[in-house]
């Protein structure tokens, strides 16, 4: 489904990406780990459009989509849950959820995407009419997953979904990541430190550290593998 050729990404004179290459098949969950500032987030960004490659391919069904603007990469079925979870703290979270339906015309499709999210995440229903600025830190993220939601994906990008959450709302989260994968069959691009988990749920994963790509391979695999034991979980 999504096929990364050799991209390259730059801040000025920094080369944040150095020709990675990255590969998600339809219905897996495919997991980014790595240190701060390895370069997880920015290849996030240049799939979805938001920031523009120096280098290389980012191939979704077999298209090209590298430097596409990101309202157009929408359309074709990707959405990106960014780090932070960057919800509009002044709307309500019905505005929210309707904002990330803004392409579909359909009011009846509106109001399905609605419900599904709603029994997904029974919390934002009891908080529709709330001001989304004023949720706990676990809401806000169901929040921006949720919103993603709305627009229909075929692939998902979730970027750090664990950041800031206490341990009991990171595995809630983490169950319905799990959730979405199996009963809608949505493929996920999965972006965490938190090693432990990322590869607990994912079929594959990638090492990333300083723009490059060190190790890969299926996740069962890199959790036993000593480096990434030794790196990222603990031992």
């Amino acid at each position: 489904m999504l096929e990364i050729k050799n991209l390259q990404v730059n801040y000025g004179a920094i080369a944040a990406l150095q020709g990675i290459s990255v590969s998600v098949k339809p219905g897996s969950i495919v997991t980014l780990i790595g240190a701060n500032g390895a370069g997880k987030t920015t290849t996030l960004k240049a799939i979805s459009g938001l920031l523009k490659p120096k280098a290389g391919e980012i191939l979704y069904d077999g298209k090209n989509i590298a430097g596409f603007p990101p309202h157009h990469i929408v359309k074709l079925g990707l959405s990106h849950v960014p780090e932070g979870r960057m919800i509009f703290a002044n709307l309500t979270v019905l505005e929210n959820l309707q904002l990330g339906a803004y392409l579909q015309m359909d009011k009846q499709v509106v109001r399905r995407e609605l419900e599904h999210v709603f029994s997904l995440f029974p919390r934002l229903s009891e908080r529709e009419k709330q001001i989304a600025g004023t949720l706990s830190g676990g809401e806000q993220q169901m929040l921006a997953i949720g919103r993603a939601l709305m627009s229909k994906p075929k692939l998902l990008l979730l970027d750090e979904p664990s950041l800031g959450l206490a341990p009991l709302l990171v595995k809630t989260i983490f169950e319905k990541i799990v959730e979405i994968n199996r009963q809608q069959g949505l493929t996920i691009l999965l972006v965490e430190q938190n090693a432990n988990l990322a590869l607990e749920v994912s079929s594959h994963g990638y090492v990333l550290e300083t723009g490059k790509i060190t190790l890969q391979g299926d996740s069962p695999s890199l959790r036993q593998n000593p480096q990434v034991k030794s790196a990222y979980l603990g031992g």
